[in-house]
């Protein structure tokens, strides 16, 4: 009701003011949908720097570690289980840890999907002719 006295009121001035109000209210939403992505995307961006770090250093300690394994294995047998299980142990962590890192760039969700999405929401709606 009070929408119709201030349309009566103000008019095309009234609607402009109404529709730019609007506009700014659906742009407002979509730059934080937006900014939102941003964000979980350099969250995962991070989490996977972390996951090829763990896989860098556990990989390297198992190279190490095998190299050492093999300088061993010609002296006492107690230190060749020792070093040999503790190499198995960091390759197969620093193996995990890239099957882990390569299933999360495999499955990364397109960039700015629910931005587009709502956008192409928004064209739809402005298209359908309204009743």
């Amino acid at each position: 009701m009070a929408e119709q006295e201030g349309a009566a009121r103000g008019g095309l001035l009234y609607s402009v003011r109404h529709l730019a109000s609007s506009l700014l209210a659906a742009a407002q939403t979509r730059l934080e949908i937006l900014a939102t992505e941003i964000e979980e995307e350099r969250v995962r961006l991070e989490q996977m720097l972390l996951v090829a770090l763990g896989a860098v250093f556990c990989l390297g300690m198992g190279v190490i570690l095998s190299v050492g394994f093999i300088v061993v294995f010609f002296w006492d047998t107690h230190r060749l289980a020792a070093v040999g299980g503790l190499a198995a142990g960091f390759l197969g962590a620093g193996a995990l840890l890239g099957f882990v890192l390569r299933d999360k760039a495999k499955s990364r969700p397109k960039l700015f999907a629910a931005t587009r999405g709502e956008l192409a929401k928004d064209r739809a709606a402005l298209r359908e002719p309204q009743a």
